[in-house]
């Protein structure tokens, strides 16, 4: 779904969030008949490669971003592991077989998820495994067209992770120096734990490879929050990022309505 044509926002449906009230194969319809022609979803890891290129070849869709596998108790996910130092092969396991899910089904862009640092694990220690698993994640896209993501996450929702700030990540990035490593722009946490989003995202605008949209202070749906959309659809459309946006929220109501902020904040005033 685009928000202007002009502008090239182009806004895909994150379907863990959104139209969660359906079952997973009637979300891609769900998502395709609400306009959007992307869609993200974290974890693809309970269907086979191809019964999820069946639900996007039905619903002529694109899948643009996946994560490496979760982890956690049934009742919350700890989300990745990249920063622990015990869990290395685990680790290493995972990144393969997020890149076999995203080439089998032409999905550009590979999160990897940094995870908390575990208890017991100094933060330098983690911070260094860090460094390390995600270099290694960069050799190993070499050559599949795949691009890694890396995401800072705020302290309140994501208590201990790994990576908390922009700076940091492109901190990493920069010593890395791959190609293959871009950062992953999350609205939501930015404003969380940084505040400043527009002075954030004109400093990470080289670096940045996906963004992700929510309002805050509750992860909403863009226009019931304290956020500023259509300026910040116009500084995105300003540094000529044409990615996908997705669109990652709790929807305030039935999911039908909670995407008309696309027509009221983003087409009108992108």
């Amino acid at each position: 779904m685009r928000s202007n044509e002009s502008r090239d926002l182009n806004f895909a449906a994150n379907l863990k969030w959104l139209f969660s009230d359906l079952p997973l194969d009637a979300r891609f319809a769900a998502a395709a008949d609400h306009g959007f022609r992307g869609v993200e979803y974290p974890t693809p890891y309970e269907r086979s490669v191809s019964e999820f290129a069946s639900l996007l070849s039905a619903s002529d869709l694109k899948l643009v971003l996946i994560n490496t596998p979760a982890y956690g108790s049934a009742e919350k996910l700890v989300t990745g592991i990249a920063c622990d130092p015990a869990r290395r092969v685990e680790y290493r396991s995972d990144v393969e077989r997020g890149l076999e899910y995203a080439t089998g089904l032409g999905v550009d862009l590979l999160h990897v998820v940094g995870g908390p640092v575990p208890h017991g694990v100094s933060n330098d220690r983690a911070w260094n495994e860090y460094v390390l698993n995600i270099a290694w994640a960069a050799e190993m896209a070499n050559g599949t067209g795949v691009t890694l993501l890396i995401e800072p996450q705020n302290e309140f929702d994501s208590p201990g992770f790994v990576l908390r700030t922009q700076s940091q990540a492109v901190a990493l990035l920069e010593a890395i120096g791959s190609e293959r490593v871009k950062l992953l722009f999350d609205v939501f946490h930015v404003q969380m734990q940084e505040g400043n989003v527009t002075t954030k995202l004109l400093e990470c605008a080289p670096h940045i490879g996906h963004v992700q949209i929510a309002d805050s202070p509750n992860r909403t749906e863009p226009g019931v929050g304290e956020l500023a959309w259509g300026h910040l659809f116009r500084q995105l459309a300003g540094i000529g990022y044409r990615g996908w946006i997705g669109c990652e929220y709790h929807p305030t109501t039935v999911q039908g309505s909670s995407i008309e902020w696309l027509r009221k904040v983003g087409a009108s005033q992108c």
